[in-house]
Formats: structure tokens, sequence, C-alpha cells
């Protein structure tokens, strides 16, 4: 299998649908907005409103993610931005481990149907790719430290320390944060 990684530009929206919208439109979910809005922002946008948000954002110069593709088919996402757009930039929890101007990468999401066949971390090396192809001087994760144990799949989208880690991540913090009954982690990745 070879996976491409490319950027969640507006003309790959409907990809980004797909990896991120709901079966029934009227509904309101995350659409990876829970950590990229404030939470009153996210409180009002309800059903479609949170998709739209989402389509505005694939038309920014900064693509809100990326998209992993096997062939033409998209079967993974990776959420990533400059920390400083994102409500990490105010986090009590989550610690800046000094004042680089570093990228967030806080949600990595493989499609069902293609989990368990290694995407995970090709993706997580092309958001890092694209993060260093857009000027920034390290990619930072908040992953779960899990030390190998089983993490719901409800709250794997942050991934985990042994993957940030086989992707060239070393941790450079402690958090006061936890996902899924696991602390969390700062993993952070120079680019310069």
């Amino acid at each position: 299998m070879s996976i491409e990684v490319r950027p969640a530009t507006h003309a790959r929206f409907g990809d980004v649908a797909t990896m991120l919208g709901p079966k029934n439109p009227a509904s309101t979910v995350c659409w990876c907005l829970s950590h990229r809005i404030d939470a009153k922002t996210s409180k009002a946008l309800v059903g479609p409103a949170r998709g739209e948000f989402v389509r505005a954002l694939t038309r920014r110069r900064v693509a809100p993610g990326v998209l992993a593709y096997d062939g033409d088919e998209v079967v993974g996402w990776a959420a990533v931005a400059p920390r400083a757009e994102l409500p990490f930039a105010r986090s009590t929890k989550i610690p800046h481990v000094d004042d680089l101007a570093v990228w967030s990468l806080w949600c990595i999401r493989v499609r069902p149907g293609h989990r368990g066949q290694g995407i995970a971390l090709p993706l997580l090396e092309g958001a890092v790719d694209y993060a260093r192809a857009k000027g920034a001087p390290a990619v930072e994760g908040y992953p779960v430290d899990n030390r190998g144990r089983k993490v719901d799949l409800t709250m794997a989208y942050v991934g985990t320390r042994a993957l940030f880690e086989r992707a060239g991540f070393s941790k450079a913090a402690d958090t006061d944060a936890v996902s899924g009954g696991f602390p969390r982690v700062v993993m952070r990745r120079a680019l310069s």
C-alpha cells in the first residue's frame, strides 16, 4: 500500500466531509472543531453550520489539515495548524514548552475499514511535511502515554506517544490533560 498525503484544500472538501462529517447532515458532531475553535463558537455552530465552517477553512491559504489517500480513496485525516490560532495557545492543561511558534497536530483519524493497515504513521509524517512546507519551525502533538495498553477508539484520535516517537517526535513535557483515562504528553519534532 502506498499512502499519499495531500493538503485538505477546498477542491478536496468532499473528502474532508467523508472523513469528518456525520452520516446525517443535520447532526451536530465534532468536524474536528473541538480543539480548533473556542467553546462558545463551537456551541453556536450546530448541524450543517459546522461543515460550512470547515468548508471556509479549506479556502484559506493554510489548509486545516491533511488527507491520506490509498490510490484515489481518502483513508485518513490529520488536523495541523499554527498553535497560535488554536485554543491550545491558551490551554491551562497543556503547557507551552517555550515561545517557539510551533504548529499543533491534535487529531489523527483513519477511516473505518482501513485501520490497522499502517496508515497513521505516513499520515502523521505527511502532516509534519505540510507544516514544514508552510514554514513551521516545529510541530507538537499531545498524544496519550498509554504504555502499550488499549486506547478506547473514541479517544484514540489524539494518537499515542509510541506513534509520535516512530515519526521522530520526542517528549517535551508532561501535561495536566487526560484522554481516555491516560495522561497526555507534549511530543515535539523540530523542523529547522
